[in-house]
């Protein structure tokens, strides 16, 4: 049995995990995901003041307390969310052409400024964003004003701004910063750059060798971006057909099954897939949060992993951790347990991963994946069929189980009894291995005593 399950664990990570790792080292995944974990105080601090907006349609008796207070001040407040989730897509492309540089000055030593890589990802965003249609011989930008739309000089006005730099602009940002950064890199590379004599400054030699990239990102841009116009359509509008096929897809319950067995099963094998994964789908569930607020129901959206999946953290270790530190038998895990119960209420658990360990452990492997894919599964349902309101809101992700949900809901009580059910779901599912892997350290124990 138990070589089995060894030989199941060396075929995982040699067939499917090993490549997997490697490309969590690439360039783009390591940039994508420092893009993502800088953009979470913004997506909070935004959450914040909606919900603050929100909360008397969770609880009617407020409203009138709300519009007499904090409602004549809403247009100044919301401004926080507008200036937050409102410009979503700017904070990536600024972020992650920054990061992306970076990743090749430190991978491949190349003479690149990371501020330079991001100010050249801002400029080509801005230049796919205003939409142009192709009339009658002329390229002009769209002008409308009626009922269901505003789009003026070829800028969409929405409630929050202009309407692609929200979520909705994220995936064309990122598309852009990618471009943006492989032209100035490939710049330098070619010596495509103007030198600068030695007694010049750094900072202005820094500044003109952004010179001829920006010009080659522009010129790239506008006939990329004329072609596309000139068949009809533009660079969002191409890109939000992979995307979208990308998103249908993960929001679909098969799609949120195969996004959570990979978090954990790369977390078996050594790898973070709680940084790798989060990051590369937060475009997707930052996005499906902001729809949500518009009146949809998604579930897979905003933090739904620490508020619903895995309270405690990745695994869903919350109940496992307070079992250990008041019920287990061996002194490893009792230990383990009450150092780990703190951490755990925040939702961090390394100490149970690397301490128990749940890594290569062919016993805990089991439950650490199977579990939060059932409280995945309860959670879509839950949601999906309307018992549970869905994300609208980013919470902090340290938040207690119950409170993160309360907050990502705004107010639905309802939320925190899915929340507190799913621990103790997860926890039935544990218990069983729990008890064998705690038998076996107790017999080791034992024998190491007898010696």
């Amino acid at each position: 049995m138990n070589q089995k399950a060894n030989d199941f664990m060396n075929a995982l990570e040699e067939k499917f995990m090993g490549p997997l790792g490697n490309f969590s080292q690439t360039k783009f995944v390591r940039a994508i995901m420092n893009t993502g974990m800088a953009t979470i105080p913004f997506t909070i601090v935004g959450s914040m003041f909606l919900v603050l907006n929100v909360l008397p349609m969770t609880f009617p008796a407020l409203e009138g307390f709300f519009n007499a207070t904090f409602f004549r001040f809403s247009d100044l407040y919301m401004l926080a969310n507008k200036a937050t989730m409102g410009i979503l897509a700017l904070f990536f492309v600024i972020i992650l052409g920054y990061e992306y540089t970076k990743t090749y000055i430190q991978d491949e030593k190349l003479n690149l400024d990371p501020l330079n890589g991001a100010l050249l990802s801002v400029m080509a965003f801005f230049m796919v964003i205003p939409q142009i249609v192709f009339e009658d011989g002329y390229m002009t930008l769209v002008n409308v004003m009626d009922d269901s739309s505003q789009v003026i000089n070829g800028l969409d006005i929405g409630a929050d701004g202009i309407t692609r730099l929200g979520t909705m602009g994220i995936f064309s940002g990122i598309i852009m910063a990618i471009v943006a950064v492989e032209i100035y890199r490939i710049s330098v590379q070619k010596n495509w750059t103007i030198k600068m004599p030695e007694a010049v400054p750094q900072g202005v030699s820094k500044a003109f060798t952004a010179l001829i990239p920006a010009f080659l990102v522009a010129l790239v841009i506008i006939i990329l971006q004329g072609i596309l116009v000139a068949l009809g359509t533009d660079i969002f509008q191409l890109v939000a057909i992979p995307f979208g096929f990308v998103t249908n897809i993960a929001n679909s319950w098969a799609g949120l099954m195969l996004v959570v067995f990979l978090l954990h099963a790369l977390w078996i094998v050594g790898i973070h897939g709680g940084t790798i994964i989060t990051s590369l789908v937060a475009p997707i569930t930052l996005a499906n949060m902001q729809t949500n607020v518009e009146g949809a129901v998604i579930p897979f959206a905003g933090d739904i992993w620490n508020v619903f999946i895995h309270s405690g953290g990745s695994g869903a270790t919350l109940g496992l951790t307070i079992w250990m530190a008041f019920r287990a038998k061996s002194e490893q895990l009792g230990a383990l347990g009450k150092v780990s119960i703190v951490p755990g209420i925040f939702n961090i658990n390394e100490p149970v991963i690397f301490g128990m360990p749940i890594l290569y452990n062919p016993i805990m492997a089991i439950p650490f994946i199977i579990a939060p894919m059932v409280t995945a599964t309860i959670s879509y349902v839950t949601i999906n069929i309307g018992l549970v309101d869905p994300i609208i809101a980013q919470n902090p992700w340290p938040a207690p189980v119950g409170l993160g949900a309360f907050i990502a809901t705004a107010g639905d009580w309802k939320s925190i009894v899915l929340a507190v059910f799913n621990v103790l779901v997860a926890f039935a599912i544990y218990y069983p291995f729990l008890k064998m892997y705690d038998k076996r350290l107790v017999d080791e124990e034992l024998a190491n005593i007898a010696e």
